[in-house]
């Protein structure tokens, strides 16, 4: 026992585990309330008004994509003496990109409105435009936190996010159960991330420092950008396609299915991206093989029981949590659980190559990845929504399980070989 003290007691002063702990926990928090939320949605719409929302929903994501455009990812990696000027530059450019997709999205909205004849989903697309005019105020200080490593902030925050989005998606589908009461939140918990973030770090933007001119966002930008909308295509084109293939009916037992198994796990993974890239850039380049290794196993460890309760017990808790209506979307729920496991191996193989300097490497790495998993998706969709699910994680795992791999085998001399041939 005194053995092992002394290693648990280093093990949870790591930045690393502290980060993911808190991003666990956070997640699990948030599931919690969104798990109840989504109870009480399944049972006060129908699938079809679920599709609806699920429309919408899935072309803002599409779409909100386009502000990823490695600004703040910029900031994360930069060197102190030219992090103050960054950050001036990183505030013009977050308006600048945050207003130019608030317009992108407006004109998406008018072609779903007139073009596919969907004036509902267009207004909804249209009205969720707001967003990006919420988010610039806070965008550089939550990096900045992000870049100090407190994890546990930006943890908290989004989960403060998320907690708000579902409890009034809950107020308002007992109030109004059509598809707006599913959209709207998205809209209205907005500020509350906008006002948290800007407290997260102390950022007054001093006039008296001369702003760093944009080339320097020129490499991470576009590869990040690249990275950020091929991953947005992957894992919000499948709705479109299942859309497309089985009408609105199915695609609404597939949203709810992705929701219910590949959404919790998909925030977990993400979550680890966030804290690992931040992690990886603080490492000195000869750790760097040893820091991903123990990254991947930390993370690793903790998704894994959640990817097997999830695939083995849905057809026990589906029928019990949110009744029988949603019977049919159990084997959805176990396929796309266990999808998330490539997700993972690819999303921190992505952090490494950012840190590396190669960010173009992670956008083919991440347009590979995406294209199999569509193309996956869509050659099994003849033999049914099952098939199709099927084909989506392999596809998944046939690009990024093997990238992970030859990662996690290199050789501390090869991988500080690299390094320096790159610096």
């Amino acid at each position: 026992m005194t053995a092992i003290r002394p290693f648990f007691d280093k093990l949870t002063r790591s930045p690393l585990v502290r980060g993911l702990v808190a991003f666990g926990s956070a997640e699990a928090a948030t599931r919690v309330i969104r798990l109840g939320a989504l109870l009480i949605v399944a049972r006060r719409v129908t699938p079809e008004i679920f599709g609806t929302a699920a429309l919408a929903l899935s072309l803002f994501e599409l779409v909100r994509v386009l502000a990823n455009a490695g600004i703040g990812q910029r900031l994360i990696v930069a060197r102190e003496y030219e992090l103050a000027s960054l950050c001036r530059t990183a505030y013009r450019l977050f308006w600048l990109v945050c207003l130019a997709v608030a317009a992108i999205q407006l004109a998406v909205a008018a072609m779903v409105a007139t073009v596919f004849a969907l004036p509902q989903a267009g207004m909804m697309l249209a009205l969720l435009g707001l967003v990006y005019c919420v988010m610039p105020p806070g965008l550089v200080q939550i990096f900045l936190t992000m870049r100090a490593m407190r994890m546990e902030t930006v943890a908290r925050i989004a989960a403060t996010q998320n907690i708000a989005d579902s409890l009034l998606t809950v107020a308002l589908v007992l109030i109004w159960p059509t598809a707006w009461a599913i959209v709207l939140p998205k809209l209205l918990a907005a500020p509350v991330w906008t006002m948290l973030a800007r407290r997260s770090t102390r950022w007054d933007g001093d006039s008296r420092i001369a702003p760093a001119p944009y080339r320097e966002f020129a490499l991470m930008g576009p590869s990040v950008l690249a990275t950020e909308l091929l991953a947005a295509l992957r894992l919000n084109a499948d709705k479109l396609i299942v859309g497309a293939l089985f009408g609105t009916e199915i695609l609404g037992l597939y949203y709810f299915a992705f929701n219910a198994g590949l959404g919790l796990t998909q925030s977990f993974v993400a979550a680890c991206n966030m804290v690992v890239f931040p992690h990886l850039a603080k490492a000195p380049a000869a750790d760097g093989v040893a820091e991903f290794r123990k990254a991947f196993a930390t993370g690793l460890a903790m998704l894994a029981p959640v990817l097997a309760a999830q695939a083995l017990l849905s057809p026990f808790y589906v029928p019990l949590v949110f009744g029988e209506t949603w019977v049919p979307a159990v084997p959805y729920i176990a396929l796309l659980s266990l999808a998330a496991l490539p997700l993972y191996a690819g999303s921190l193989v992505g952090a490494a190559l950012r840190v590396e300097g190669r960010p173009q490497h992670e956008a083919v790495l991440t347009g590979l990845g995406s294209a199999a998993a569509l193309a996956g998706l869509a050659a099994a969709a003849p033999l049914g929504l099952t098939a199709a699910c099927l084909g989506y994680g392999l596809g998944l795992a046939v690009i990024f399980l093997p990238a992970a791999i030859r990662r996690l085998t290199r050789t501390s001399l090869s991988a500080s070989l690299t390094q320096g041939a790159l610096s």
